[in-house]
């Protein structure tokens, strides 16, 4: 795992499920359900930890491990069905055992529910009682658990800012962020629309065929980790960059003005599928994009060997180092004429991932995990996640946050190996591995005032100036961050944090959708890497014939209702909140 990936992997498909009913497991009996205790000197345990969003499997190490051990005197045991091939299996073989784990990081809404009626987790209420940083939060903690007997789950990425604003202050979550460097010296060129990146790209990959680590460079890169309903990366350009988001197999504009099928042949997502197959016949594409994973393309990024980011947390993390912004090298947004990119607003109820955090059922010591999901709520399990250890990435200095000299390095100089006595290791392997937050990225921070996020503190941005910044801002029209320039052109559409729950699919709908999803998977890929214009368009028409013999159409009505109660769940928010 590593920290500057973390945000990335947050975008991570959830697992399937299966059906529980007969994998019930009752708990141990617990007679102290007060978590107010110094759990320091309890009796050392390892736990199983089942995030179905993790990158990593075993045990976690490093600083992160090294605070969990000395506060808790726990070792967290990372069960990633992420690292251990994708899909369900690992998922479906732990249900059928009866144990999924002793802290479970799972999908709101229907694995959730599944969860509780195949007693795989516990009714936490006993312990919420004293739970008073995850209390804060607690109605987004009521809300999750509504309908229920009990606590069953606690929501991730909450956040008490106003839904009708972005979330993020500085970044989007999409966009297309180039080597701004190298689209400088093609002269700036001017980008309408999403298809005239294409021939920047190329003119980029053409004038540096190798990058800093002597490999070739490609002005696209791609992986399938996170594939679900749809080919994830397909989705980012001509979805993501035009608001649109995923709700199953429709995808519909943050703002509610209009829903489409994912197989429209004129529609989103099958422009973004377009988009790859021209890079790819452009010699653009990197050839190893359906065979690597998120580990080994972010190291690519990390080399200087790709052109092209969808998120700021990707090539931005990778490869804007202090070394690199200071030659004026790095990642930024460029200035597309037609992009309306999705953002998310704040997320009251919990964020539009859908996570949630419970104790399984058959946990020997509840009481522990509940006062470390407690903890992950606090300020300093926030900062922690988010910033690094207080004392060793960041300090205060006169009231105010501020990077120490190896939080800079950690977080902006391509890596620090920690001191032995905060864990030792690589800054960024010893990162949560938990991959999930509880508290929103942007959430304030009540002890400062600011944000957890480290680069909204003033004292960064007084030292953020750099030369790529500088000649971003220039030609961004002045431009400090990037949602300043998307605010000031009108081209952001932000989704409100409602923290809606899609319903549970009925049996024939997910049995249907199952199938769907794998057809649509397969042949996205198929159709990047088609060999001419001819087999991407019979590839389409085969892709769209499958799935309506599937039963696509069935499942299409139940996503288009999901996505049009979505829009009237934001709507409310909107009202209450905003």
């Amino acid at each position: 795992m590593k920290t500057r990936k973390t945000i990335a992997l947050l975008m991570a498909p959830l697992l399937g499920t299966m059906s529980l009913a007969a994998c019930t497991a009752s708990g141990p009996e617990e007679t102290n359900t007060s978590i107010d205790q110094d759990w320091s000197q309890a009796d050392p345990i390892t736990i199983d930890v089942f995030s179905a969003t993790a990158n990593y499997m075993g045990i976690q190490g490093g600083w992160f491990g090294k605070i969990v051990k000395d506060k808790f005197n726990m070792e967290l045991n990372i069960i990633a069905p992420n690292v251990a091939g994708g899909g369900d299996t690992l998922y479906n073989t732990r249900v059928a055992g009866g144990d999924l784990g002793d802290l479970v990081i799972v999908g709101k809404g229907k694995q959730l529910d599944e969860l509780v009626e195949g007693g795989l987790v516990l009714d936490a209420s006993p312990y919420y009682e004293s739970m008073t940083n995850a209390a804060q939060y607690d109605p987004a903690v009521q809300r999750l658990n509504e309908g229920k007997d009990g606590v069953y789950g606690f929501p991730s990425e909450v956040s008490s800012l106003n839904p009708t604003e972005p979330a993020d202050p500085i970044d989007p979550t999409f966009g297309a962020y180039l080597r701004w460097d190298y689209y400088g010296e093609a002269g700036y060129p001017e980008i309408g629309t999403l298809e005239d990146l294409l021939p920047v790209l190329k003119t980029m990959q053409d004038a540096h065929p190798t990058g800093e680590n002597g490999k070739p460079t490609y002005g696209i890169s791609l992986f399938k980790d996170w594939d679900g309903n749809m080919m994830t990366m397909g989705k980012q350009p001509g979805a993501h960059v035009y608001g649109y988001e995923e709700v199953g197999f429709v995808l519909a504009k943050a703002d509610g003005s209009d829903y489409q099928s994912a197989l429209d042949s004129d529609g989103a997502y099958v422009r973004g599928l377009r988009f790859f197959f021209e890079a790819n016949q452009m010699g653009l594409v990197d050839p190893e994009s359906t065979t690597q994973n998120w580990d080994t393309m972010f190291t690519k990024y990390q080399g200087g060997q790709v052109l092209l980011s969808w998120w700021p947390w990707l090539g931005q993390s990778a490869y804007n180092t202090d070394q690199n912004t200071a030659e004026g090298k790095g990642f930024m947004l460029v200035p597309m004429a037609d992009q309306k990119i999705s953002a998310s607003g704040g997320s009251p109820y919990g964020g539009g991932l859908g996570l949630t955090y419970s104790i399984g059922s058959s946990a020997e010591d509840p009481a522990r995990i509940a006062a470390f999901v407690d903890w992950l709520y606090s300020p300093e399990g926030a900062a922690t996640t988010f910033a690094g250890p207080e004392g060793l990435t960041w300090e205060i200095v006169d009231g105010e946050p501020v990077l120490t000299e190896f939080g800079r390095q950690a977080h902006l100089g391509g890596g620090a190996e920690v001191p032995a006595e905060w864990g030792g290791g690589d800054y960024a392997d010893g990162g949560s591995a938990l991959n999930a937050a509880n508290l929103a990225f942007n959430e304030v921070n009540p002890n400062t005032g600011l944000p957890y996020n480290y680069k909204a503190w003033p004292s960064y941005q007084a030292t953020a100036a750099n030369p790529l910044t500088e000649d971003w801002s220039a030609r961004m029209g002045g431009a400090t961050t990037t949602m300043d320039y998307l605010k000031e052109n009108d081209q952001i559409i932000v989704a409100p944090g409602a923290g809606f729950t899609i319903p549970a699919d009925d049996a024939e709908i997910e049995a249907i959708r199952n199938q769907v999803k794998a057809t649509i998977v397969e042949h996205s890929w198929k159709m990047v890497f088609a060999k001419d214009e001819a087999e991407f368009e019979s590839l389409l028409a085969s892709l769209q014939e499958t799935a309506e013999g599937l039963g696509f159409e069935k499942v299409l009505e139940v996503d288009m209702a999901n996505a049009k109660a979505q829009d009237e769940a934001r709507v409310e928010v909107a009202k209450e909140f905003g």
